[in-house]
């Protein structure tokens, strides 16, 4: 090898390792500030993450994309608890659930794992509560099983125009995931990284001590990433094949969805949803953004209730 060759080749190599160490030391810090708060149900050999509590009839939780059953544990769970057994899941490859290589990229697959981790919870036919991505989980979760009643909130369930954009395309991506990937995980700046959870929650604002308790150094591994990346970007044929079989599904629904939500919109999503489902209600929030389960949560409890009772009229 030539001297110069040889002169780059050690720089690049001492940058990777640079890259990896740091990488891995952030991993380990969040690992450490950020355990486990739930149990673990151990399905075909990959494990689920599941944190339960309260008492009453069974409520899954099923978060969006970049995110964890912290989403749901923040705030939602405690208001909940004294009326529902309140499970909150880490989807398969997010949080501190193990990934599922030949099924962490399908809503379908998900949903088979989750609810084979429900049934091991004893929980049979809950009611199933999917939030952004997690509607599409909790809309497979239907046309997989029997829940008791679905509640959509900011779904990401309909066929969408274009494409997710090129975060998603590098993420998914071989290249990305081992280039771009760990530099993200080594060096995000904290200024990015909440400049990023703000936007999510526009117009609103995060509730205080949000970011803190969410654990966003989980989202920011490695792992996660790649797997956010591919379960995000390959989402729209999958939404295009599972919306042609939504008219079949008679249980009961209750969409809630932000007026203002521009990650997840509305004409979208929510209302061509509310159309195609025959027992369904649609509940709009004029100025919610895409976290009403924060911003909104009376709403969200609201539509849960409403859930159970039609479940219960059938």
């Amino acid at each position: 090898m030539a001297p110069s060759l040889l002169i780059a080749a050690l720089a690049l190599g001492g940058c990777a390792a640079l890259v990896d160490r740091k990488a891995t030391a952030r991993e380990d810090a969040a690992a450490t500030l950020y355990p486990p708060t739930g149990q673990f149900v151990t399905v075909n050999g990959t494990r689920i993450h599941a944190d339960v509590q309260g008492a009453g009839p069974d409520l899954v939780l099923i978060h969006g994309a970049s995110g964890s059953s912290r989403d749901f544990t923040f705030d939602l769970t405690r208001r909940l608890k004294s009326t529902y057994r309140v499970i909150a899941f880490d989807r398969p490859g997010m949080g501190w659930s193990d990934s599922a290589p030949n099924t962490d990229t399908s809503p379908l697959g998900q949903a088979d794992l989750l609810i084979a981790a429900a049934t091991q919870l004893g929980a049979t036919h809950p009611i199933v509560l999917g939030h952004s991505y997690g509607g599409a989980v909790a809309m497979a979760w239907a046309l997989r099983a029997k829940p008791t009643a679905l509640v959509i909130v900011s779904g990401a369930t309909m066929p969408f125009p274009g494409d997710l954009g090129l975060w998603y395309k590098v993420t998914s991506s071989t290249l990305g995931g081992h280039t771009i990937i760990p530099l993200i995980t080594a060096f995000a700046p904290q200024s990015r990284i909440d400049a990023s959870v703000n936007a999510v929650f526009a117009p609103q604002s995060p509730p205080a001590g949000y970011a803190d308790y969410i654990g966003t150094g989980l989202t920011l591994m490695r792992d996660a990433l790649r797997v956010n990346g591919r379960q995000v970007n390959s989402l729209k044929p999958y939404v295009i094949e599972m919306s042609k079989i939504y008219p079949d599904l008679t249980l009961p629904v209750e969409l809630v969805h932000g007026r203002a939500d521009t990650t997840v919109p509305l004409k979208i999503h929510a209302e061509p949803l509310s159309k195609l489902l025959p027992n369904a209600t649609l509940t709009i929030l004029d100025g919610a953004g895409h976290m009403p389960h924060h911003t909104h949560p009376d709403a969200i409890i609201a539509a849960i209730n409403r859930a159970a009772k039609r479940a219960k009229q059938r």
